[in-house]
């Protein structure tokens, strides 16, 4: 079995060592006898249909957003009909403010969103910096927590009815307000967590490799256990630290 995994402006988007992510997918399917066959998509290169499984954008500086932002946005259909029909996608930070409908600087400059996620994000005068620490219920598996770091000053607010990545128990969150962080639609997920995010939580990378499967045999599989003392301990410690923060909500 092989999947395809398009990373979206490798170049300009990988702050805090979020390419880490690609490397954590990469290795867990190794583990599972699952090839990932890796691709780049730049500027100016098309997102053709069918093409990838997953989907992964990180997060950069304004001045990266604002170079990358109308490219993104002209993906943007393509990019919604990939989600439409099966494949996964993991935006963080940066990446995940641009899945919104758009991104609006401390000028007053709206950047273009592509729609995908349904939230906007306005920035603020004050950076939300820490370990953070979620509480998480995405179908299937039950309850699962998610520990990571933020560091933004974009205020992220969910549209009515939008579904969130977690609750905030440790952190500020999408805006240091509701008590959310991220959002989630069918096999696209959103994010502030970073540092990178998934070699700290091994269960969401299973859970975007279980649905990038999906789109190729037409269910979501239930992957063979790994064993992930190394993954908890990691883990373990970055929620110790959110929680000596003090929850705040």
């Amino acid at each position: 079995m092989k999947l395809v995994v398009g990373h979206l402006y490798p170049e300009y988007l990988n702050i805090y060592a979020d390419r880490g992510n690609i490397a954590v997918l990469e290795r867990r399917s190794a583990w599972r006898g699952i090839e990932l066959d890796y691709r780049t998509i730049g500027l100016g290169e098309p997102v053709r249909p069918g093409e990838h499984d997953l989907y992964y954008v990180g997060g950069g500086q304004d001045r990266e957003q604002a170079l990358i932002a109308p490219d993104l946005a002209a993906k943007g259909p393509a990019l919604i009909e990939a989600v439409e029909a099966g494949a996964a996608f993991l935006a963080v930070c940066g990446g995940y403010q641009l899945l919104g409908r758009f991104y609006r600087d401390r000028s007053g400059a709206e950047l273009p969103g592509i729609g995908l996620l349904p939230h906007h994000t306005v920035a603020g005068e004050r950076r939300m910096i820490g370990d953070v620490l979620l509480e998480c219920e995405l179908d299937p598996g039950g309850p699962q927590t998610l520990a990571g770091f933020e560091n933004h000053a974009g205020r992220t607010h969910l549209d009515e009815g939008a579904e969130a990545l977690g609750r905030v128990v440790s952190g500020f969150g999408n805006n240091g307000k509701d008590g959310f962080e991220g959002c989630r639609v069918a096999g696209a997920v959103g994010t502030y967590l970073h540092g990178p995010l998934l070699p700290r939580n091994a269960w969401l990378a299973d859970w975007l490799i279980a649905r990038a499967l999906a789109r190729r045999v037409g269910e979501v599989p239930e992957l063979e256990p790994l064993p992930d003392e190394l993954e908890s301990a990691a883990k373990d410690v970055s929620a110790e630290r959110a929680k000596s923060r003090g929850g705040r909500f």
